[in-house]
């Protein structure tokens, strides 16, 4: 009887992982072939750093496509997920960023590319969000990752700027220190 006890136990979790989506599949917010990309320029700050920002510019323009389209179905939740893919796409560039620092890489070009960049993405999640103050019903199922994603670039645009100036300050006593 002990057997058929534990079976038993296990159908039930069984069943109660199954039901809850337990474990549930994370989506990747980047295709096969942006992934590819990324890894042939593992090595190469620049263009790895240049590759995230694309391509969390195309998620972004697509969440304000979907947004604006009047024949969109379900629009609420494909903006929703065009913002998740855009917040991580944009964590892991910050955190490619941070990598390179670690490395002692020179990002100053890079830095630059991405300081437009965050402009450029600050300016359009508001516009984004001014949109979405219109349509309060829709814009419940994307308000969270929205407002997420609006802190974020706004903070990260400061310790971007932040780290330019190091980088720049350190390129300065660098060349001074070379014969």
């Amino acid at each position: 009887m002990k057997f058929g006890r534990r079976s038993l136990v296990y159908a039930v979790f069984f069943l109660i992982c199954v039901a809850t989506g337990w474990p549930q599949a994370r989506r990747e917010p980047l295709t096969p072939v942006e992934i590819d990309r990324l890894r042939d320029a593992a090595q190469v700050p620049d263009e790895r750093i240049k590759l995230f920002i694309a391509f969390a510019r195309t998620r972004l323009n697509d969440a304000e496509t979907v947004r604006s389209d009047p024949k969109a179905i379900e629009r609420g939740a494909q903006v929703h997920d065009k913002l998740q893919d855009f917040n991580d796409i944009y964590d892991e560039l910050n955190d490619n960023i941070d990598t390179f620092v670690e490395r002692k890489s020179d990002l100053r070009k890079s830095l630059k590319l991405v300081i437009e960049a965050d402009t450029e993405f600050q300016a359009k999640l508001r516009a984004l969000k001014t949109a979405a103050d219109a349509k309060p019903s829709e814009a419940s199922q994307y308000e969270f990752l929205l407002n997420n994603a609006l802190d974020t670039v706004d903070s990260s645009i400061q310790d971007h700027r932040q780290l330019l100036a190091e980088q720049e300050e350190a390129a300065k006593h660098k060349k001074k220190q070379e014969p």
